[in-house]
C-alpha cells in the first residue's frame, strides 16, 4: 500500500499538530512506520500512561496484522495471494472480503474511474525519490489499461476469484481508511474517549478534546511548504482525509505527472482540481471518496456529495479557489 508519499507525511505531522492533541491532560502520543508511511496515534483524556502506551501498541499490532492482510506487495497477503493466483479462487479472511466489497461499491459508483483493479498500471509509474522517476512506455501503459476492469473480480462468499489472470488488486484507494476506522473501534471498546490517529494523510479523531473543544485541523495547500495550510477546519468525531496532485509527483520536460491515473488513458488525470478534502463520519467513507470526487471532479462531485448524509467536501482547484459543499466548516 504505497500510495503517499513522503511529503505527505510531513504534513499530516502538522495537521496533529494543529489539531491540539497536545492538552495539560498530559496526551501520551507514540509514531510508528506501517503502510509505508508515518502512524501517529494519539491519547490524551487519561492521566494512565500505562493504559495509552498499551492500547497504542496494540493499535501498532492491529495496523501491521491489517497490512498483511491488505498489502498487495507483502508476499502471502490475501491480496497478494489473489494478485498471484493466476485466476485460481483464493480464500481471504473475513476483513478482506469486507474490504472488496467496499472497494467495489466505489469502484461501481464512479463507473470505474476509480478501480480497485488498477495495479498492473499504478506498478509502472514510479513516484518515489528524485531521479528515478520516468514515463513508461506506452505500449506497456495500454497493456497494463486492457487489464483494469473491476468486473472480474468475483466473490463467492470468502473465495476471491479474478477472471483476468493478468489482473491484480491494488486497495491504496481505500485501505487506510478501513485500517483507521478499526482502530477507532478498538480504542472505543476500552473507553477511550478522546484520540487522534493519523495513518499518513487520513485523520480520524475519538470524540472531541478534554476540554469539550473540537480539533482544529489544517489543510495542506497544494504545492506549497509541508504544514502551509490553505484554511483550517473544527472536527470532532469525524474523519478528514485528502487526496491531491501534489501528494506524489515528478516533472519530465515541464510536465506534471502525478500519481491519480486514468483507468483510460493510463495517464495522469488531467482536469483542474489540484486537492479533495472530504469531512465524514467513517475514514473508509473519507478515503475512497475523496479519490473518487477528484475523478468526476468539480461539479459531479460536489452532487454526489450533496447527496451523501453527514459528509462534505472541499475542492481546491489549481489556482487556489475554494470549492465548498453546502455544509462543510468555514
Amino acid at each position: 500500500m504505497r500510495d503517499k508519499h513522503h511529503l505527505l507525511v510531513l504534513t499530516i505531522l502538522v495537521i496533529i499538530f494543529l489539531t491540539g492533541c497536545t492538552h495539560t491532560a498530559e496526551p501520551v502520543s507514540q509514531v510508528g512506520f506501517y503502510l509505508d508511511t508515518v502512524v501517529q496515534i494519539t491519547l490524551y483524556d487519561t492521566g494512565d500512561s500505562e493504559f495509552c502506551i498499551k492500547n497504542i501498541q496494540e493499535c501498532f499490532t492491529l495496523i501491521d496484522n491489517y497490512e498483511h492482510l491488505f498489502s498487495a506487495t507483502l508476499e502471502g497477503s490475501d491480496i497478494w495471494n489473489i494478485n498471484h493466483s493466476g485466476s485460481r479462487g483464493v480464500i481471504v479472511s473475513d476483513d478482506t472480503v469486507s474490504l472488496l466489497q467496499t472497494a467495489l461499491y466505489y469502484s461501481e459508483l464512479s463507473d470505474g474511474k476509480v478501480d480497485l483493479t488498477v495495479l498492473p498500471l499504478s506498478s509502472l509509474w514510479n513516484f518515489g525519490s528524485e531521479g528515478s522517476s520516468l514515463v513508461p512506455d506506452d505500449t506497456d501503459i495500454q497493456e497494463a489499461v486492457s487489464h483494469i476492469d473491476y468486473h472480474i473480480v468475483e466473490l463467492d462468499g470468502n473465495l476471491v476469484t479474478l477472471t483476468d489472470p493478468y489482473a491484480s488488486i491494488d486497495l491504496g484507494f481505500i485501505a487506510k481508511g478501513y485500517i483507521a476506522d478499526r482502530l477507532k473501534e478498538y480504542l472505543l471498546s476500552q473507553g477511550v474517549e478522546h484520540a487522534c490517529i493519523s495513518l499518513g494523510g487520513n485523520l480520524i479523531t475519538i470524540g472531541n478534546k478534554p476540554d469539550g473543544q473540537p480539533y482544529r485541523i489544517g489543510i495542506q495547500k497544494p504545492f506549497a511548504d509541508e504544514g502551509e495550510t490553505i484554511t483550517a477546519i473544527d472536527v470532532a468525531d469525524f474523519s478528514v482525509v485528502s487526496s491531491g496532485i501534489y501528494e506524489r509527483y515528478f516533472y519530465e520536460d515541464d510536465i506534471l505527472y502525478h500519481h491519480l491515473l486514468d483507468t483510460q488513458t493510463g495517464y495522469p488525470e488531467d482536469n483542474n482540481i489540484a486537492g479533495v478534502t472530504i469531512l465524514a463520519p467513517t475514514s473508509t467513507e473519507a478515503d475512497a471518496l475523496s479519490t473518487t470526487c477528484y475523478f468526476l471532479g468539480i461539479d459531479a462531485g460536489m452532487e454526489l456529495i450533496e447527496s451523501l448524509d453527514d459528509t462534505e467536501a472541499l475542492f481546491i482547484t489549481k489556482d487556489g479557489t475554494l470549492h465548498r459543499t453546502s455544509g462543510f466548516p468555514q
